[in-house]
Formats: C-alpha cells, structure tokens, sequence
C-alpha cells in the first residue's frame, strides 16, 4: 500500500507523530544517566520501575477509554497532556529552576500519557485499514519510529547536555502541534456504535466504570487464543529487550578489543562498550533500511510460520551470542536477531486487530501490550542469572525460553486451525485462518 493511497488521518499522524518520536528520542536515552546523577542508581531503579507499573494501568485504561470515547478524543488528550508536561519539564530545566524530582514527576507524567495515546492510535490504523494492509502500514509506523531512534540520540547527545531547556520547549511544541493537527485535521473512525455506551457511562459513577472496565478485560482474559499470544510474546521479549541489557553487560566485559578487519596496512580494531555503540547502530539501521521490504516479503507466507520462525530465530540469536567472544559471531547474532525482530513486527499488530472485535480494538491493544510491558519487568533478571551460571549458560536459558514461546504460537494457530475460536469473535476465522 502506497504512501499516496493512505487515508489523511495516517499521513498527518506519520508526519507528527515522527517529529515529535525524534524530539523525545533526543533526551529519553539519557535520562538514566540524569535520574542516577540526580537520586542515586538504587532510588531511579525503584523510581522508573514504579513510574512503569503506573503505564501498565494506565494503559488498560486508555484502551477502554479509546472504544468508549473514540481514538481521536483521546489521542487529543493525550497530545495536550503531553505538551503540558514537556513545557513543566522545561520549566524544571530552565535558568529560573533546577528540579530533578519536578523533572521525574514530568517524565512519569509523559509515560501516562503516552500510553492513554497509543491503543487509540493502533486501533485507528485498524479502524482505517483493510486486512491485507495492516501490516505494511504498521510497519511503516514503526520504521518511523525507528528512524527517531537511531537520528534521535544522535542529535541528542549534544542537546540535552548543553541545551535541555530549548530542547524540551521544542518537543511540547511538536505536541501541541499534534494536538491541533489531531484537532482539526483528522476525522473520529471508531465504529458508530462504539459511542453509544459513551453517554451512558458519563451517567454513572467511577466505581461503576472502573467494574465496567474490569468485565471487558475479564472478557478478553477469558479470550484463550489471545492469552497464548499474549503470553508468548512476554516469553520471547526475554530475549530482545537483552540488548540494552545483559546483552550491553556481556559486550561490554566479556569481548575484548580485537581486529575487526584489515586491509593492507588500514587495520581497524575494537571491542567493549564502543563494539556494544557499532552493533546498536547496526540493529537500528537494518531496522530502518529492511523493516518495510520483510514485512512485504513475510505476507507470501502463513502467519503462524514466520512467528514461529521469528521466536526460533531469537533463540538462535541467543545461542551465537553466548557460544563465541568473537567480534563478526556477534554482528551475526545482532543481524539474525534483528530479521526476527522484522519479520513479526508487522504481521503482530495486524494479527491483534484481525482477533479483537471491533468494539473492543483499543482494550485489546491495551492488553496486547503486556507483551512488552511485562516483559520488560522480568527481563532484567538474566543479568543476575548470568553471574549466578555464566553467560554462555544464560544465552542457552534465554533461547530455550524463546522456543516455549515458539511452542505456544503453534498451539495458538492449532487451535485456529481447528476452529476453537469463541464464539463472540466470528470475525476472526474469515481472516486469521486464511493466514494461519
């Protein structure tokens, strides 16, 4: 699907939703630094692992909030609320204050709203695309996404040291001018009757919305298919969220400076932390250069097999990883890592929007989510699991955790295959098993 065919509420989104991506991935690297700076490593630990568990409830709520209300609502809301706290952050770094704690208080504030913005933003591109297209477009998004990543940092790494203040007046300028495209320029695409029970609820109290909520997520909970997906994507985010983790560990310590290549008398050598830089950078550009022409690609296969082949190829990754200190063994680990990273991206968020009903995209998005979310709280375990048995034994535990989650996507697309689908999603056997 070209880039001209798009519906104009996706090409306005890609256009704001990248510029403000690259202002934040300007100064989200190295707020780490600037929490441990500030607080001490032990208290930002706690600190961003509270501000995170506060993102996961918040997300539940966005997506209730998104089918309820609609996705443009509350896309708006969350640009406005974005704009608010990056101008309090800026206000925090100015020449009249220097709060740190004001500044941690803005950037939890920043993850809430981010996460209120995002099942809305994942069941519009649902709402506006047929399934055929899903996946390219979620893969052009994330392209973006990636491209902020990778020019972002380096842009950054001058700015927010020398200039944080201008810098983060910029990026809530780039929110509210999202927040006026979204305003003005973008149209409501939730289905019409999404927004009856939204009059209804402004009748009742919070203690009956809040059970309200709880009876929809008790229903997709109830969804079995769902909960396998679910459960193996936390499975395999074992293994990729490793690489600003034991992953960043293990380069750092255990691969010494060594020669890359040479040629006649040029010799170039590395290793360590600046070895650990050259293979992020290498995940990002594969990234950005490869995701948009895999995910064409993928499309001539079934579903089920490339993510099963994309979790049996994170173990693979983790298996080279651990079984060499050799510097081209880990840019060859990064690259498979990297093509099962691709091969899944966008297919996933397709396969979310085929197995949700239509009324219950934005929630299911929401709780789709607890891939990552989840995910990223027990991923830091493997760096404690390796000075208690070694790498090269957590690599071999991190790609045996990668194939029950291989395991899992084939008894999900068993189950589909077989037609043991609940009974309140028909929608779901027309298109995922054509696929599956």
């Amino acid at each position: 699907m070209r880039l001209r065919n798009w519906d104009r509420n996706l090409k306005i989104r890609l256009f704001g939703e990248g510029l403000l991506n690259i202002l934040f991935w300007m100064f989200f690297p190295f707020l780490a630094v600037y929490f441990s700076d500030a607080f001490g490593k032990g208290l930002a630990g706690i600190l961003l692992v509270v501000s995170n568990v506060f993102g996961v409830l918040t997300n539940l709520i966005g997506g209730w909030c998104a089918d309820r209300f609609g996705r443009r609502r509350m896309m708006l809301i969350a640009a406005i609320g974005e704009g608010i706290c990056f101008l309090l952050f800026a206000y925090a770094n100015s020449p009249w204050l220097e709060s740190p704690v004001l500044s941690f208080i803005c950037f939890a504030a920043l993850g809430i709203t981010g996460t209120l913005y995002w099942p809305a933003s994942h069941a519009m591109i649902a709402d506006l695309v047929g399934p055929k297209e899903r996946n390219e477009v979620f893969a052009a998004f994330y392209t973006a996404h990636n491209l902020a990543v990778v020019i972002g940092p380096i842009i950054g790494g001058f700015f927010f040291f020398n200039h944080r203040f201008g810098l983060l007046l910029a990026a809530g300028g780039a929110a509210f001018l999202l927040a006026f495209l979204i305003a003005y320029a973008l149209r409501e695409t939730v289905p019409l009757h999404e927004e009856k029970p939204s009059t209804n609820s402004r009748e009742l109290g919070w203690k009956n919305v809040i059970v309200d909520q709880l009876k929809d997520y008790r229903v997709i909970a109830q969804d079995r298919n769902f909960l396998l997906f679910v459960v193996a994507g936390i499975l395999i985010a074992q293994t990729f969220m490793q690489l600003d983790l034991v992953v960043a560990v293990y380069v750092t310590k255990a691969i010494p400076v060594q020669e890359l290549f040479s040629f006649g008398i040029w010799h170039i050598k590395t290793g360590g932390a600046q070895f650990f830089g050259w293979l992020v950078a290498l995940n990002g550009f594969l990234v950005v250069m490869l995701t948009v022409w895999i995910n064409r690609w993928v499309t001539r296969f079934r579903v089920g097999n490339v993510f099963i082949a994309s979790a049996l190829l994170y173990g693979i990754s983790m298996v080279l990883l651990g079984s060499s200190t050799a510097l081209w063994v880990a840019i060859g680990a990064i690259v498979i890592l990297t093509i099962a990273e691709l091969v899944g991206v966008g297919l996933q968020e397709s396969f979310v929007s085929e197995l949700a009903p239509e009324h219950m995209r934005g929630q299911y998005f929401a709780a789709a989510s607890l891939r990552f979310t989840i995910g990223r709280t027990f991923a830091p375990l493997a760096i404690p699991l390796a000075a208690w048995v070694g790498y090269t034994w957590m690599f071999v535990v991190l790609a045996g955790i990668a194939c029950m989650g291989a395991w899992l996507y084939h008894l999900l697309f068993r189950r589909l295959e077989r037609g043991k689908l609940l009974p309140t999603k028909p929608q779901v056997t027309n298109e995922v098993l054509k696929q599956a």
